[in-house]
C-alpha cells in the first residue's frame, strides 16, 4: 500500500509539472501588451501546431466590435488587432486556430496546420491607420524572431486562400480570394518593415490551381500598389529620419574643436562595458530597482509599459545584465527581472 501510494505520488506531481509547463507554453511572454479580454473558450480544444512555417495576414471586412466577437466564439484566429492598434489574444499562438479555411501553399493543404492567422480590422482594399500599421509590424516581428521566418514567409490571405467551385464556376476551385490582399502590396509592406514577398505563386506554377482573378494576381505578385499614394510620404519619412539620424556628426564642443583628436568615436566595446552594469549590487549602487519579475501573467510591458526597450532599462537573469535596446523580445523569459530607476 506505502509503495502504491509512493508510486501515486510520483505520478501527480510529475502530471501537475506538466500541466505547469504546458501552462507556461500557452501564455508566451510577449515584450507587446496583449490583451486576453477576447481569448477563445475554443483553446482547449485545439490541437497544438506542429510547425509554424506562415504568418497570414487577414482583413475582417467588418467593424470591431462584432469582429472580435465572432473571432472569439469560433476561436478564428490567433490575434485580432484593432484601428487603434490594440492587440487581442484570440487562440494561444502554439495551437491550431481555423483562420484559413480552403487554403493550400505549395502543395501543402489546409494551411491552419502550419500558420499564424493575424486578423486586422479592415478592408481589403482600403487604407489602414498608421497607428494600426504599425501594431500589426510590431507583433509580425516578434513572431518571425520566435519562429525564425523570413519577411517572405508573411503573407495576406489571398496568398493562400481559394475559392470552392460554385454554378458559374465547375472547375474544382475559383482561384485565389482577395482577402487582406493590402498586405501584398509593395507600399504597406515598407510600412510593416517586410523587404520581401513570395516572387510567384508556387500552386499556379505547378498547376494544382489556375488564376481565377487576374487583377488579383497582378496585386500579388505585380506591380499594382493602389495604397502607394496613401502611404508614400509615410514611408519616405520614416526612412528619412533613419538616415538624417545615421548620417548627423556628433556636435563639437569648445575643446573639441581645439583637438580634433576628441571627435573620434569611442569603441563600442568601451561604451558598453561603461553602460551595462557588472553586477545586481552595481545596479543597486546606480540607484536602479527591480520593478518586476517576467512571468506568463506580467509581461514585460506591463512591467515597464513603454520603457521595455529603453536603453536605461535592465533584464537580469542567470547573472547576465542586458539593456533594454539590447534585448531579443523573443528571448524574454520567465524569471527575467526588471530593473528600472
Amino acid at each position: 500500500m506505502r509503495r502504491a501510494a509512493r508510486t501515486y505520488r510520483k505520478c501527480e506531481s510529475a502530471f501537475s509539472a506538466a500541466l505547469a509547463f504546458a501552462m507556461l507554453a500557452a501564455f508566451p511572454c510577449f515584450a507587446l501588451d496583449i490583451s486576453d479580454s477576447y481569448r477563445s473558450p475554443r483553446n482547449p480544444e485545439r490541437a497544438v501546431r506542429r510547425t509554424t512555417e506562415l504568418i497570414v495576414l487577414h482583413t475582417t471586412e467588418a467593424a470591431a466590435k462584432g469582429s472580435l466577437r465572432k473571432l472569439s466564439d469560433r476561436g478564428e484566429c490567433h490575434f485580432c488587432i484593432t484601428e487603434d492598434g490594440s492587440i487581442y489574444r484570440i487562440i494561444d499562438r502554439d495551437r491550431e486556430a481555423f483562420h484559413a479555411g480552403r487554403s493550400m501553399w505549395n502543395g501543402k493543404e489546409d494551411v491552419d496546420k502550419f500558420s499564424i492567422g493575424i486578423e486586422c480590422v479592415g478592408y481589403h482594399d482600403k487604407a489602414m491607420s498608421l497607428e494600426q500599421l504599425h501594431a500589426i509590424r510590431d507583433l509580425v516581428k516578434e513572431l518571425k524572431a520566435m519562429y525564425r521566418l523570413g519577411d517572405d514567409k508573411v503573407v495576406a490571405h489571398s496568398h493562400v486562400a481559394y475559392g470552392a467551385p460554385n454554378k458559374w464556376h465547375k472547375k474544382k476551385h475559383r482561384g485565389r480570394k482577395q482577402c487582406g490582399m493590402l498586405f501584398a502590396m509593395p507600399s504597406v509592406r515598407r510600412v510593416l518593415e517586410l523587404s520581401a514577398r513570395p516572387p510567384r505563386d508556387p500552386d499556379v506554377r505547378a498547376k494544382r490551381l489556375i488564376v481565377g482573378d487576374k487583377y488579383l494576381e497582378k496585386v500579388l505578385y505585380g506591380s499594382t500598389d493602389t495604397m502607394r499614394a496613401q502611404y508614400r510620404n509615410a514611408a519616405g519619412a520614416a526612412n528619412a529620419a533613419k538616415k538624417q539620424a545615421a548620417s548627423k556628426p556628433p556636435a563639437q564642443t569648445a575643446a573639441s574643436k581645439k583637438d580634433p583628436a576628441q571627435n573620434k568615436p569611442a569603441k563600442k566595446s568601451t561604451a558598453s562595458a561603461k553602460r551595462v552594469p557588472g553586477s545586481i549590487a552595481e545596479l543597486k549602487k546606480r540607484g536602479y530597482t527591480l520593478r518586476g519579475t517576467v512571468s506568463p501573467f506580467n509581461t514585460a510591458s506591463r512591467i515597464a509599459k513603454g520603457r521595455w526597450n529603453s536603453p536605461d532599462t535592465f533584464y537580469t537573469i542567470r547573472n547576465k545584465i542586458i539593456p533594454g535596446d539590447l534585448i531579443n523580445p523573443a528571448k524574454i523569459e520567465k524569471g527575467m527581472g526588471i530593473w528600472m530607476k
